[in-house]
């Protein structure tokens, strides 16, 4: 995750951090980058194939 976050801290009178803000861009960047890890953490168990196997069905069906 190469996300660069600049989070802005709101403390409570003694200085201590209660809440994290972010920008709405940081927020939605972070948002994504969480729905795709769990997009690959329900894949986890799928069959995978090679890439020579992927460009042999590809030129197979004419696509490549």
């Amino acid at each position: 995750m190469n996300l660069a976050l600049h989070p802005r801290y709101i403390t409570d009178e003694t200085g201590k951090k209660m809440s994290v803000a972010l920008s709405v861009e940081e927020y939605e960047a972070l948002i994504e980058e969480i729905e795709d890890f769990a997009i690959v953490a329900e894949r986890r168990d799928e069959e995978t194939f090679s890439h020579e196997d992927v460009k042999t069905r590809l030129k197979a069906d004419g696509l490549l």
